[in-house]
């Protein structure tokens, strides 16, 4: 049984790459892969590995300067999660393309996950999915507005575009872990909306914490592992990925006539051309081979 441990904090980082080294050389030590990103806005990433290696990672990190309270998500997973350990530096942590948004200043008020049903309930609240379009596809609250966007950066423009539809309406926003919201909130009220509430701990805290049965929320959660979903309870969900396109897809997609492993599902079919599926069959080709080799491929 692997520990997952989902995290996020924004801090100053003065020098972000300084703290690269020894936080990929721990988790390298411990046993411990995912993906940590770092900016001058703080941390942000998935991890897996054992009790005692996700503890040490979670010491380092927390000694990171103004970490201290970092808080993260805990699940298990069967199988590893992730293939290998990277720490990228970014321009952010979460890419929202808005030089004037600092979550630090001001965010929406939190609502706890055993408040968030009555909130979301009332007739003067909309709900806003801040995910973009493949996560949505697949799971989201009851009622919840779809943004159809296909990357963070599209909400402010997607906002300008839509806000006259939520005049007089208290907003209430979710995401898979509470960071995109920590920027869209903060967006949002400085685009003069007076009344933002975001999901404290994002769905995956929400799908920990409520029962199922008391549960608005449907369908599974898109997470960004080798699980690719969970549901209630953070058990993992009955979706794989298309290599093609990076999309959940469910198993029973493998027997439509579009699905070829690792090249194109029903979703992306006519989205590649011919020299792009036959570059992703050469690199399918190519993990088979390590594979049979008993190696990993880097793809």
């Amino acid at each position: 049984m692997y520990i997952v441990a989902a995290l996020y904090h924004f801090t100053p980082f003065a020098d972000p790459a300084a703290l690269r080294g020894p936080l990929l050389d721990l988790c390298q030590r411990e046993g411990v892969k995912g993906t940590l990103l770092l900016a001058r806005e703080g941390v942000n990433g998935t991890i897996a590995g054992s009790r005692a290696g996700i503890d040490a990672a979670l010491v380092h990190l927390r000694g990171l300067p103004g970490c201290s309270d970092l808080e993260w998500k805990e699940s298990t997973a069967a199988e590893p999660p992730f293939s290998r350990m990277k720490v990228p530096l970014k321009k952010e942590i979460v890419t929202m393309g808005q030089p004037d948004v600092d979550p630090r200043a001001k965010v929406g008020n939190y609502v706890t996950p055993k408040d968030w049903n009555a909130l979301i309930s009332a007739p003067d609240v909309a709900v806003i999915d801040t995910r973009n379009d493949y996560e949505i596809a697949i799971g989201t609250f009851e009622g919840a507005v779809d943004p159809e966007t296909r990357s963070f950066g599209e909400f402010p423009a997607w906002w300008e575009a839509n806000k006259d539809r939520f005049q007089n309406k208290r907003i209430a926003m979710f995401c898979t872990g509470g960071i995109r919201c920590e920027k869209s909130t903060n967006y949002l009220l400085g685009q003069g909306v007076e009344e933002v509430f975001h999901l404290k701990g994002g769905i995956l805290k929400y799908l920990e914490d409520v029962q199922q049965d008391e549960s608005l929320w449907q369908g599974e959660c898109f997470v960004f592992d080798n699980r690719v979903s969970v549901g209630h309870g953070l058990v993992e969900g009955p979706h794989e990925l298309c290599h093609g396109c990076r999309r959940p897809i469910l198993p029973e997609d493998r027997a439509r006539p579009e699905y070829e492993r690792g090249v194109c599902c029903h979703l992306c079919v006519d989205e590649t051309s011919d020299a792009d599926k036959e570059r992703f069959r050469e690199r399918q080709r190519q993990i088979d081979l390590a594979r049979e080799r008993g190696e990993h491929h880097l793809s």
